[in-house]
């Protein structure tokens, strides 16, 4: 018969060097050539220009942002091409980039690990990311932060109603029995709403995705987010601060295919355990 495994029981590869990991992202799609298509970011960035709800994941942007200026900035913080005249075929992002970008996201759990401040986990994307999210929430629990389950009951996500449910502290939406992927702020602004109600702070730090990464930045908490090539909404945000660092990766390739990349934020962070 099977047992859960310990805490000790290694449940994550050993730590990969920066080249490893490097060639581990390009392998997998997760950066380099990836997956999602240039035709697909385009029209995403224009969705965005245009203000178009769905893909502001909550952030209420300050500066004007037409597509040409999405461009430019994804082409800058992600790495997808930058010419305008490129319309079909597989777009890319900068593996550097991503691994920068999980160099900051590790300094900054790194502090929050000294400080055990309150931690608020959440995804959008529970097919991809969440074995990633639930390793940080494990990692940061074991070294004494306060990890975040405000109460919540069903919320719209501006589709259909769910249940925001904790997985081993991960904030999800679920309804029909799964876990939803949904781009919607409205989860994470009950949430918020649920804690000021309650008399409670709010989090000291925010770990999330999609629109449960703008909406918590938005509302001025401080936020790592993780967003794909065709979600520029994050990517803004961190350009206007109101995210502090925006991980770019494909967020939907196969969930074990992200452990090399855990691994390297959790001993990067120093908080493996």
């Amino acid at each position: 018969m099977s047992s859960i495994p310990s805490r000790t029981t290694p449940l994550l590869p050993p730590p990969p060097s920066r080249e490893e990991l490097r060639e581990h992202l390009v392998a997998n799609l997760i950066a380099g050539d990836v997956a999602t298509s240039r035709d697909n970011n385009l029209g995403n960035f224009r969705r965005f220009a245009e203000r178009d709800p769905h893909y502001l994941f909550g952030i209420e942007p300050r500066g004007r942002w037409s597509a040409d200026d999405v461009l430019a900035l994804m082409a800058e913080r992600c790495g997808v091409s930058p010419d305008p005249a490129r319309r079909f075929g597989p777009d890319r992002i900068d593996p550097d980039r991503t691994i920068d970008a999980l160099e900051a996201v590790a300094a900054r759990l790194r502090k929050a690990a000294e400080r055990e401040e309150r931690v608020l986990i959440a995804t959008g994307h529970p097919g991809g990311l969440l074995p990633v999210y639930l390793e940080l929430a494990r990692a940061l629990a074991a070294r004494g932060c306060p990890v975040l389950s405000p109460a919540s009951g069903w919320v719209s996500d501006g589709t259909a109603n769910g249940e925001v449910r904790y997985i081993s502290g991960v904030g999800t939406l679920s309804a029909g029995g799964g876990l939803r992927h949904t781009h919607s702020p409205e989860p994470m602004r009950a949430l918020l709403a649920n804690l000021e109600r309650a008399g409670e702070p709010p989090p000291s730090l925010v770990v999330a995705d999609h629109g449960w990464a703008g909406a918590a930045g938005q509302a001025g908490a401080d936020v790592l987010g993780f967003a794909d090539s065709n979600d520029p909404a994050l990517f803004v945000a961190e350009a206007e601060g109101i995210v502090s660092v925006t991980v770019p990766l494909d967020d939907n390739v196969a969930p074990h295919l992200y452990a090399p990349l855990t691994v390297y934020v959790l001993q990067s962070a120093e908080l493996c355990y």
